[in-house]
């Protein structure tokens, strides 16, 4: 019987949303998988957008749902609908938008929070002890509301391909334990049913982010 996964989508575009690559890529492997997906994103206003081609905020006002309909060619709903019951797993992508739209830690690092919203729906996939997979920045999402939990953003020693080692660091320091991954390896929290994986944490060509979210996508159906 193919298996039912929520998506949870951030907006549209690395820097003040979900990572265009990332969600289609998990896309991808659900798909070859003969999964049934679902995309939710939250009904409420980005913190900022971002022009991508110079990297820098711009004053528009835009709307986290409506950006995520374009990775979803439409076929999105309001988080706030989700209902855990019709689902057997839950995947967050990363990108900024995680950082920002899902959570505070954008601004606040590691005294951040996550939003109700999100912080209610990883909780019940928990509760009901079904799996879930968080790649790139999205397992500090994992790191809140599963205080303790053990997962992977890449490594801890910053580098030229390990530029954001100090997540991996502060996760550390929150509680949790972090694991050295490379980009094609996942972690698997076993009593939690948390997969986790570093994509874009890494600076690695597109083709292994995109191998290492297939063992993430593929770890998290075993445990469904």
């Amino acid at each position: 019987m193919a298996k039912s996964v929520a998506l949870i989508l951030s907006g549209c575009g690395v820097y003040d949303g979900t990572e265009v690559h990332e969600a289609s890529a998990v896309m991808v492997h659900l798909s070859r998988a003969g999964a049934k997906v679902q995309m939710f994103a939250p009904d409420v206003e980005m913190m900022h957008v971002v022009n991508h081609c110079e990297g820098k905020p711009v004053t528009d006002k835009r709307n986290v749902l409506q950006e995520s309909a374009r990775i979803a060619r439409g076929d999105v709903t309001d988080l706030a609908t989700l209902d855990v019951g019709a689902f057997d797993a839950l995947i967050i992508p990363g990108g900024f938008g995680v950082a920002k739209n899902l959570s505070d830690w954008a601004t606040k690092g590691k005294d951040y929070s996550i939003k109700p919203e999100i912080e209610k729906v990883i909780k019940a996939f928990h509760q009901a002890k079904k799996p879930m997979g968080m790649c790139c920045i999205s397992p500090v999402l994992a790191a809140k509301a599963i205080p303790g939990c053990e997962l992977t953003v890449g490594h801890d020693s910053e580098c030229e391909k390990w530029p954001y080692a100090q997540v991996a660091k502060a996760m550390a320091e929150l509680g949790c334990k972090h694991l050295n991954k490379n980009v094609g390896e996942v972690h698997i929290d076993s009593k939690n049913k948390l997969v986790t994986t570093s994509a874009f944490m890494c600076n690695a060509d597109i083709h292994e982010i995109f191998d290492g979210l297939g063992v993430m996508v593929k770890e998290v159906l075993k445990l469904a």
